[in-house]
């Protein structure tokens, strides 16, 4: 029986990748921007060999290192979630998903709200907290729906629980899904629930993201019809639609998110478990809060001695991330396009630097290798000696 458990720190970029600049991202660093904060503090990450990746020349770095390392440079067009998971499971995207800089063509707008029967405010791009600042006043009035997007692939809705019951929300995303195809397959309807009064705002946890289905195999696909689990913890099962995933459990932020994973390190299951911990780009890279990312980075090294520690003699933890969202950039409160981290450890896992992948989708063939399954797509394991 072996276990893999590959946890994505979404948007733990580490420094930006030599096409930044066409992505209006020049000059960015998720990790360096955390390190400048005094809430930073990843003893436990540093000993994995954090600092001895490539480009991560600013910060002292020890002697030796415990882990299987290389900084993972991104294949495909986009800088986003969907892509950036894709990826990682042996997905490429070799076009971006289409974005909307100017809002959504009013086509798709009056479909929506022909089969909703609720009309559309907004309709730009914007921050989540400031939109329902600017438009929640109006929403509670007028019942229709807060419609925006971000420099994202992504149709997002919100809506005040009180206004628009949260089983009709997701009705609504669904019917948004289905109208979001072809040359408008954004690669994410999100369901945006608020609640409070005006003045005070503030989200809920009833956010539900419905992702364009892969339009290919990933290694999810490939464990799966080999028999093995594929366990989703976060919001792994909504970036692939369910597509390949045998089980799933949803998280209400990273604290969670660690503690569901310890859950099933202490399990017997043969497989994967994929996990995704999203407060770094959520709550802290997208509202540009170094301290804040700092802290969760922080919080993570404190936990990551329990995870090691229940590693069984076959298990191997992986740690990555999607992109960037470096929490000092001011241009833009948007992803950025940067290199991620690879780190890997485990029992029999043999210390080495890999230097820097040509893909997120080494990882995805790595997991296969350790399985014995051949990928089906264009990706080299990372298990063989350098």
């Amino acid at each position: 029986m072996k276990r893999v458990f590959l946890i994505v720190l979404d948007s733990v970029g580490i420094g930006e990748m030599p096409d930044a600049a066409e992505y209006g991202d020049a000059g960015v660093n998720t990790l360096k921007a955390a390190a400048s904060s005094p809430y930073f503090h990843v003893p436990n990450l540093e000993r994995m060999g954090l600092f001895h990746l490539d480009g991560v020349d600013w910060h002292e770095r020890q002697k030796d290192f415990t882990g299987r390392i290389a900084r993972m440079k991104e294949a495909s067009r986009g800088k986003d979630t969907t892509i950036g998971h894709w990826e990682i499971a042996g997905l490429y995207s070799p076009r971006p998903l289409p974005t909307y800089p100017a809002g959504f063509p009013k086509e798709v707008l009056e479909r929506f709200s022909e089969l909703t029967g609720r009309g559309v405010l907004c309709n730009l791009p914007y921050s989540g907290t400031e939109v329902i600042r600017d438009y929640g006043d109006e929403h509670v009035r007028t019942g229709k729906y807060i419609v925006y997007t971000s420099a994202d692939s992504v149709f997002q809705i919100a809506a005040h629980e009180n206004v628009v019951p949260l089983e009709e929300l997701y009705r609504s995303c669904g019917i948004a899904r289905r109208i979001l195809t072809g040359e408008h397959s954004v690669g994410r309807v999100i369901a945006r629930p608020f609640a409070g009064e005006s003045g005070s705002y503030f989200r809920t946890a009833g956010r539900h993201d419905y992702s364009l289905l892969p339009p290919g195999t990933t290694m999810l696909d490939q464990l799966s019809e080999a028999g093995k689990d594929v366990i989703g913890v976060g919001k792994i099962r909504d970036i692939f639609a369910g597509k390949g995933i045998t089980e799933y459990v949803t998280t209400v932020g990273n604290a969670d998110g660690i503690e569901k994973t310890l859950e099933y390190m202490k399990r017997d299951f043969d497989g994967l478990c994929f996990v995704n911990l999203v407060d770094y780009d959520m709550l802290y890279g997208h509202r540009r809060d170094v301290d804040g990312y700092a802290k969760a980075l922080t919080y993570f090294d404190g936990k990551l001695p329990a995870l090691l520690s229940l590693l069984r003699e076959e298990d191997v933890l992986m740690i990555t991330a999607d992109h960037g969202c470096d929490p000092s950039y001011q241009k833009t409160t948007d992803h950025t396009r940067e290199y991620t981290p690879f780190l890997m450890a485990g029992p029999g896992v043999k210390p080495a630097n890999l230097g820097t992948r040509d893909t997120f989708a080494d990882i995805a063939a790595t997991v296969l290798d350790l399985f014995g399954i051949r990928p089906c797509f264009a990706g080299s394991s990372m298990l063989s000696p350098t």
